[in-house]
């Protein structure tokens, strides 16, 4: 499978990971709206990038090999 086509990086790391994004600045937004449920969203927002980041990495080490 070629990992050099931008569309499939695209839809496979860089969406999701906006996604993630988004659901960190929420959870930052309501903790300084004084919302204790805020840390529900930077805590799964996190997670998220940090499943998307060990995701490319595993992809790119079975790329090279």
């Amino acid at each position: 499978m070629n990992f050099n086509d931008t569309s499939f990086l695209m839809v496979l790391f860089i969406l999701p990971s906006l996604f993630g994004f988004t659901l960190i600045g929420e959870g930052v937004n309501k903790i300084m709206n004084y919302d204790s449920h805020g840390w529900i969203g930077v805590s799964i927002g996190s997670i998220f990038i940090t499943v998307i980041i060990i995701a490319y990495l595993i992809m790119s080490t079975s790329a090279l090999g």
